[in-house]
């Protein structure tokens, strides 16, 4: 059992990759933290380490609402909420079912959503906590074939905007971070959905390219370490005033300033330009 007045963090999507890493990084920073997953054989590391694991699909509210009534039975509130689960489809936008869309916004979106509004009366209650959102360069810029993925993406940046103002009065703090191409699995695991979706037909060959684009990008060492994200959430959460936003990792500084400042159509051209 936790420490009912210790600072309590808890971070999902916390069996692989960013999740991992954010959690390892708040146990050494002191805080007690619970780690919510699908697989909760994944994040035996962690239980070593003394994180409390909770088995959670972000996207079935039973799940959700479960490991929340877990959290608040034994501590007063959680100081620092890390949502980072999520998964990235990716696919031509006519190819891909809509009930796969739907399934890519209660992931990404709607899970995210429940999770923050049953945890926030008790954060309120305390006048205090840090929320800290895992969204994506792809916030902010698009890539081809990843319609739904970015407009997840693109949603969850406007919903932190209000919610940071929303909460504001009570002491909470919304926090957004951009990560760039990191050292996961999501490259392999999106190439490998956008082949069996629409690796023949209208789109093949665009599909082959960008599928073939992802698996070059990812595990093989030309990314950032999730280790750099962890750091990132470390420094906010300690921060009296943090920045609404830090963009961190490769590519997502440089990729987000073309598109603000060039326009539509030069980004459009350095996307396309993977394709050559």
């Amino acid at each position: 059992m936790f420490d009912r007045k210790k600072k309590t963090a808890l971070v999902t999507g916390a069996s692989s990759g960013m999740g991992k890493e954010i959690a390892k990084q708040l146990i050494n920073d002191g805080y007690q933290v619970y780690v919510a997953a699908r697989h909760v054989e994944k994040m035996e590391d962690l239980a070593r380490l003394g994180a409390m694991p909770l088995r959670m699909d972000i996207s079935k509210d039973p799940d959700v609402t479960a490991a929340v009534d877990t959290i608040l039975g034994q501590v007063d509130s959680v100081d620092v909420l890390v949502n980072n689960a999520g998964f990235g489809l990716y696919g031509p936008i006519e190819d891909v079912g809509l009930d796969e869309a739907r399934y890519q916004f209660e992931v990404n979106v709607f899970g995210t959503a429940r999770l923050t509004q049953l945890l926030l009366p008790a954060m309120r209650k305390k006048g205090s906590g840090t929320i800290i959102n895992i969204t994506s360069m792809g916030g902010k810029v698009y890539t081809l074939l990843g319609g739904w993925y970015h407009a997840t993406k693109h949603a969850l940046e406007g919903w932190s905007d209000c919610l940071r103002l929303e909460l504001a009065p009570f002491g909470i703090r919304v926090v957004v971070i951009e990560p760039g191409l990191i050292e996961t699995e999501f490259g392999n695991t999106a190439a490998d959905g956008l082949l069996q979706r629409s690796g023949s037909g209208a789109y093949g060959k665009l599909t082959q390219g960008v599928a073939k684009s992802m698996q070059e990008a990812y595990g093989r060492g030309r990314g950032t370490s999730p280790s750099v994200i962890a750091a990132i959430v470390s420094k906010a959460v300690k921060a009296k005033n943090p920045s609404t936003r830090y963009v961190a990792g490769k590519y997502a500084a440089p990729m987000i300033f073309i598109r603000k400042w060039f326009g539509d159509r030069a980004f459009d051209r350095v996307i396309m330009s993977q394709m050559r």
